[in-house]
């Protein structure tokens, strides 16, 4: 084998007892969440606002969070299947002929977890909730939160897409070299581009930029710039390296003129909505 390419069989779980298992892929969204609390304490204090809001905060996001990016996942994606299996939406189970009773009451279902997310779901979602969060606990504007919460998204999107790493999903095309990685726990046998990590380190290096135009300018006094930048760039990010990916539906790999997909069709108004946020005229 050429020592360009690398032969990813990494188990993507870290821990399985008695068929219940746990997965790098969790472990990365318990990180994210506990790193994003510590980093948003400071910017609370920084702003003047009492840091027990952080507890709401937390619940507002978690929520918002896992229920769009499911329906996202359902509506965006896979409609096709779910609309035959309702239950399955709001249950982390599936239906399969020949599994054994679940808990001893459910014949021929299976215990999965819920295996379905997409983040664009979460891009409509959490902004909403924020809309709540902030009219209820902090009497502030609605883009005010949204400034300093792109800000964390950011840092999450790098640990998620981690975790999509481990359980070698999601990832890119033939590479046609020796260069990539050879995803053999998902059968696959030749290189392939590691868009899992080209989009982990793109949001990592995002992140690191609107902390800095958080703390070292005064953007963050320009309200919804610092948010619109998180729109342009990670939705940007999120477009060209679509064109790296596999398509994880298919039929849904050509919806615009035979070269765009789902996830970059959802992309381009995400786009423009932050671009309109950053030069907006503001009082």
């Amino acid at each position: 084998m050429n020592f360009l390419s690398i032969v990813w069989d990494w188990n993507p779980e870290l821990i399985n007892i008695g068929g219940f298992g746990i997965r790098w892929y969790s472990l990365m969204f318990v990180a994210a969440f506990i790193l994003g609390l510590r980093l948003m304490k400071k910017i609370y204090i920084n702003d003047n606002i009492p840091v027990e809001k952080l507890d709401p905060l937390f619940m507002y996001v978690f929520v918002s969070m896992l229920i769009g990016m499911r329906l996202g996942d359902v509506f965006f994606y896979s409609w096709d299947y779910y609309q035959n299996h309702l239950l399955e939406i709001i249950l982390p189970i599936k239906k399969q002929e020949g599994a054994s009773a679940l808990f001893g009451l459910l014949d021929g279902w299976k215990f999965t977890g819920f295996t379905g997310f997409a983040s664009h779901g979460a891009a409509i979602a959490i902004p909403i909730a924020m809309y709540f969060y902030a009219k209820k606990h902090l009497q502030k504007p609605w883009l005010f939160i949204l400034d300093r919460l792109g800000i964390m998204v950011a840092l999450a999107g790098f640990f998620i897409r981690f975790g999509n790493f481990f359980n070698s999903e999601i990832y890119g095309k033939p590479t046609g070299s020796s260069f990539g990685v050879i995803f053999e726990l998902a059968g696959e046998t030749v290189p392939r581009h590691p868009t899992q990590l080209y989009e982990a380190f793109s949001y990592l290096v995002l992140f690191f930029s609107l902390w800095y135009f958080y703390w070292k300018t005064d953007k963050k006094n320009q309200t919804g710039f610092l948010f619109g930048l998180f729109m342009v760039v990670l939705w940007s990010l999120r477009f060209v390296i679509e064109f790296l990916k596999e398509a994880q539906v298919e039929g849904r790999e050509d919806w615009v003129f035979n070269s765009l997909n789902t996830g970059q069709v959802l992309s381009i108004p995400l786009v423009l909505i932050g671009f309109w946020l950053m030069f907006r005229k503001t009082k």
